[in-house]
């Protein structure tokens, strides 16, 4: 029996690629296509799947509005919007990316891993936009002041900390539970290794498969537009683009 496609996922090494070109490995029952190695990110983490287009040999565009990962997540399934053009295993074809929606969500994914080191509380839940992201905390007495919590966050920004990734083994994470923020959703493990993403020397370093920029410099400002009761100890800090 074949073993299933896999895919290279070539954001996880540079998050700053546009575009590549691949080779269709397979087609999905409902019209997905599987690339043997892809700049899309698949929905995961509470970061939204990438949205861009496939360029075929003979210049056809097809719209992907999102990518996911197959049932064995070693494979990135495309989902393009129409299936009448669809490529066949073998076909070599163009990756583009929706970039500015792409470096957003980097921006923004970047902006909650320092939210996490302003508010040092466990996180039980979140998720990403290009123009609005939210993480929850369980925060025993509230009383958080979103002016106070903006100011802090931006001074972090500003103070262009480097972001960098690297890998521990499944057992040394297991041995350093702290370095967990989640509750509810734990990294990936089962692979051998983890990928952490240290931000400056001590700003935050957490286990994150997402896809960051290089420097908290490019983030930009942002503001805590809301924060929100949702529950006894649960509270919502949902952040903005100060420019927008």
């Amino acid at each position: 029996m074949a073993s299933a496609p896999t895919t290279e996922p070539l954001f996880r090494d540079d998050a700053y690629m546009p575009s590549c070109e691949a080779v269709v490995t397979d087609v999905t029952a409902d019209g997905g296509v599987v690339l043997d190695r892809t700049v899309f990110y698949a929905a995961g983490g509470g970061q939204p799947g990438d949205a861009g287009r496939i360029e075929l040999s003979d210049g056809t565009m097809l719209a992907v509005p999102t990518a996911v990962y197959g049932p064995d997540r070693a494979s990135i399934v495309h989902q393009v919007a129409e299936t009448t053009s669809v490529p066949s295993p073998g076909d070599r074809v163009v990756a583009h990316l929706d970039w500015d929606r792409r470096y957003r969500h980097m921006r923004m994914h970047t902006a909650l891993h320092l939210l996490t080191a302003v508010l040092a509380y466990p996180v039980t839940g979140g998720q990403i936009g290009a123009d609005e992201s939210r993480l929850d905390f369980d925060i025993p007495d509230g009383g958080l002041d979103k002016d106070a919590v903006t100011e802090a966050l931006n001074a972090l920004i500003a103070g262009d900390h480097s972001v960098t990734s690297e890998w521990i083994t499944d057992a040394e994470l297991e041995a350093n539970p702290g370095l967990v923020k989640t509750m509810s959703v734990k990294p990936p493990m089962g692979a051998g290794r983890v990928r952490l993403v240290r931000i400056g020397e001590e700003v935050d370093l957490q286990p994150c498969g997402g896809t960051h920029v290089l420097k908290t410099g490019e983030i930009g400002r942002v503001v805590v537009s809301k924060i929100e009761k949702k529950g006894k100890q649960n509270r919502r800090v949902r952040l903005q683009w100060a420019d927008s």
